[in-house]
């Protein structure tokens, strides 16, 4: 690299103070002082970009090779269960999926209907309906709809 000291950096200094003037040094000094900012910003932006691709070559190369082993040990499982179903097939003298003689069969469980989110109160439903008690409530445009007079019935007030 460029090997700069003290005595260099002084004899630039003088030089430049001498060839732009000391009214435009400080200006021109913060003026490459900010490019050098952004350069060494730059600098180390691709130098973390080159890191991170380094990092992820590394994540695919794992991310397949386990992909392998996980394949590998499926492969052996699925082998393995094969064997076992073919010995206990021939041991107990059924195909797979059939029941064995003598074993009583259940029916499966199946799960009742009711949606155990939903809060329910401890009246019943019976009971509500025959002391009538209005379980739904109604908006306002509703209500008028459902109580309005039909138009062409006669009403007892008429006369």
């Amino acid at each position: 690299m460029i090997d700069i000291g003290l005595s260099k950096m002084m004899l630039i200094g003088a030089v430049a103070l001498i060839v732009i003037g000391p009214e435009k040094l400080p200006r021109l000094a913060r003026t490459i002082g900010t490019m050098l900012g952004k350069a060494q910003r730059y600098v180390a932006d691709v130098k973390q970009e080159v890191n991170r691709s380094m990092e992820l070559d590394e994540l695919k190369k794992m991310k397949e090779s386990m992909e392998g082993a996980a394949r590998d040990v499926e492969n052996s499982i699925q082998t393995n269960a094969s064997d076992f179903e073919k010995s206990w097939a021939e041991t107990t003298g059924t195909a797979s999926g059939d029941e064995l003689p003598g074993m009583i069969s259940f029916p499966e469980y199946k799960h009742p209907k009711k949606n155990f989110r939903l809060k329910q109160g401890a009246t019943p439903q019976w009971f509500k309906a025959r002391c009538g008690v209005r379980t739904k409530a109604l908006s306002g445009a509703a209500r008028v709809a459902r109580f309005r007079p039909r138009p062409g019935a006669s009403s007892s007030t008429r006369a």
